[in-house]
């Protein structure tokens, strides 16, 4: 247990450090579109979502050139359409640049935000600047690491109860504290998660005003539900220890409350929004309950091995843990196809990545896992050997001594080991599911590069810059249509305060490594606030290397690096 104690540690202080994740809405189109110049002020602002998305009590800031917030009409959903989000603008609007700034939260509960700019008349060097509304460090670290404890809570309480009402170990009395501690994990985490839960789409500091608000929102109705839950169930465990209730009737009931405490899960992540939703939430809460089984199953064996137990109680242990794999593949298989999209999103993509790590942690899982299926075949066979002190007496022979049976306490120390290394493992695999909970899936990334009508929208790359003491800045630069053949290119400049910025010089060159072509140089003019180019040619797919230089004034320049992915 010290072993499992201190991986988990080590990955919750991983997890709850680490960067925040993107979630699974992306913004699709603008109208007005980023960066572009309008002859006559709009009256509305319309953003378009790959999901429905909800919103927030200010999820919308407007700043105008002098980086004053204008005054709009309340945002709303557009009729009919819970992707679409509508803001009534001013009906004057002076020449410049404009920002907005926005922060909604997607279907599968997880907050996301972005900015853009549009100009009316023409584009300026304003002073506006996009607010940071990203999230909170404190507050994600601590959402992060209350959901990671609230996934271990629910696998060691079901997994427990799922080998107690199969496998049924003679001494239960061991498993107590596990069922205690996991319960008890599961009430502090989920309250934690209903206080934070405000704070966390706000991207604000740890706070409970908006708890209110919370209650009245998906996510919030389904810790509620989950808390309801796990109270009934400390009920129903109360109830089958004072009174003697049939078996048939005890598991029904233990495994219809399973089932809908596995649905406050799986209702509110990515199976909640994307493509064959009701598909979808089955296959996640059948993969939860299977990992309960066998993770949770693992914890409560490690105790009950300890004391002693008959063989045949590792033996159904055994058939219940191979039962899970194969829901495990099963379920996974179709939530990877649902998440990904394409095979290239598995190396292209976070989610594919992340989704390559737990394949591999769950590969070294399933090899831990059949030496404690050797372990487990050898002490089951323990009690057939005849004992040492009976004879054999073959016939036609001398009588002679039978061979002496393995001793249980090798199979035994051995299988204790294997199953705890399986239990170490099964604490990553809780750990990379919880990151790909929150990680933008494959096909939502497909989703949001690619227009309604079906064309790759342009290739968009950020280079952030800093040269001398105080120029730091960023350079957003767009391929259009990102492919091979003629590329329009367009630059635009932001100072280090996230306004326009004029700068005398900028050139971006192309160069291909793999195939030693280049440096081309894109050509790119100022045009009055961006720079640009209507016509350049990239003649071959594959990962270009774009070379930004950056002169910020006569003696101050800089050169920095991105790589490109140009598809045919």
């Amino acid at each position: 247990m010290r072993v499992l104690l201190a991986v988990g540690s080590l990955l919750l202080l991983l997890l709850g450090t680490a960067s925040p994740a993107s979630a699974h809405a992306a913004l699709r189109a603008t109208d007005p579109e980023d960066g572009s110049v309008l002859q006559r002020a709009p009256r509305t602002l319309t953003l378009t979502y790959t999901e429905s998305v909800g919103l927030l009590t200010d999820s919308f800031r407007i700043y105008d050139p002098e980086n004053h917030r204008l005054r709009t009409g309340p945002a709303d959903h557009a009729p009919g359409r819970a992707d679409t989000v509508q803001v009534p603008l001013p009906k004057r609007m002076a020449k410049g640049t404009y920002v907005v700034a926005w922060r909604v939260v997607s279907a599968d509960s997880h907050p996301v935000s972005g900015a853009l700019t549009f100009s009316v008349g023409e584009r300026t060097v304003t002073t506006a600047t996009a607010p940071d509304q990203a999230e909170n460090g404190t507050t994600t670290s601590l959402y992060n690491i209350a959901r990671y404890l609230a996934y271990l809570a629910v696998a060691l309480v079901l997994g427990a109860a799922a080998f107690v009402a199969y496998c049924r170990p003679p001494q239960r009395a061991v498993l107590r504290p596990l069922f205690v501690v996991g319960a008890t994990t599961l009430l502090v985490t989920t309250l934690a998660l209903l206080l934070l839960r405000g704070p966390y789409e706000e991207g604000t500091a740890p706070q409970f005003t908006s708890l209110g608000h919370t209650l009245t929102t998906r996510p919030g109705e389904l810790l509620l539900a989950r808390l309801a839950l796990l109270l009934l169930a400390v009920v129903f465990g109360l109830a089958l220890r004072r009174w003697s209730i049939p078996r048939p009737a005890a598991v029904t009931a233990g495994a219809i409350l399973a089932v809908a405490l596995a649905l406050t899960w799986s209702a509110a992540e990515h199976a909640s929004a994307g493509i064959q939703v009701p598909l979808a939430i089955a296959s996640t809460t059948l993969h939860l309950l299977a990992t309960a089984a066998w993770l949770g199953g693992l914890a409560a064996l490690l105790p009950t091995l300890r004391a002693g137990l008959p063989p045949e109680v590792v033996t159904r242990f055994s058939r219940m843990a191979l039962t899970s794999v194969i829901v495990l593949v099963v379920t996974g298989v179709y939530q990877s196809w649902r998440g990904l999209g394409g095979w290239q999103a598995l190396t292209d993509t976070t989610y594919g990545r992340v989704l390559l790590a737990k394949l591999a942690a769950v590969a070294l899982l399933l090899t831990v896992a059949a030496w404690s299926r050797r372990w487990t075949a050898r002490l089951a066979a323990v009690p057939a050997v005849v004992p040492a002190a009976e004879v054999l007496e073959p016939a036609g022979g001398p009588a002679l001594p039978a061979p002496a049976p393995p001793a249980p306490g090798i199979p035994v120390r051995a299988l204790r080991r294997s199953v705890l290394a399986e239990a170490a493992v099964g604490v990553v695999i809780l750990v990379l599911t919880t990151l790909l909970t929150s990680t933008l899936p494959g096909r939502a990334a497909e989703e949001a590069a690619t227009a309604e009508t079906g064309i790759p929208a342009a290739s968009v790359t950020t280079v952030p810059f800093t040269v001398g003491a105080n120029g730091r800045g960023k350079v957003q630069i767009t391929f259009d249509p990102g492919r091979v053949g003629t590329n329009s290119v367009q630059a635009v400049v932001y100072g280090a305060n996230g306004a326009l910025a004029a700068v005398p010089e900028l050139r971006i060159t192309m160069t291909l490594p793999a195939q030693r072509l280049g440096p081309l140089d894109t050509e790119v003019a100022d045009r009055g606030g961006y720079w640009a180019t209507n016509s350049f040619d990239l003649p071959i797919p594959g990962t270009w290397t774009m070379k930004v230089t950056v002169r910020v004034s006569d003696l101050d320049q800089v050169t920095v690096s991105r790589t490109v992915r140009v598809t045919r």
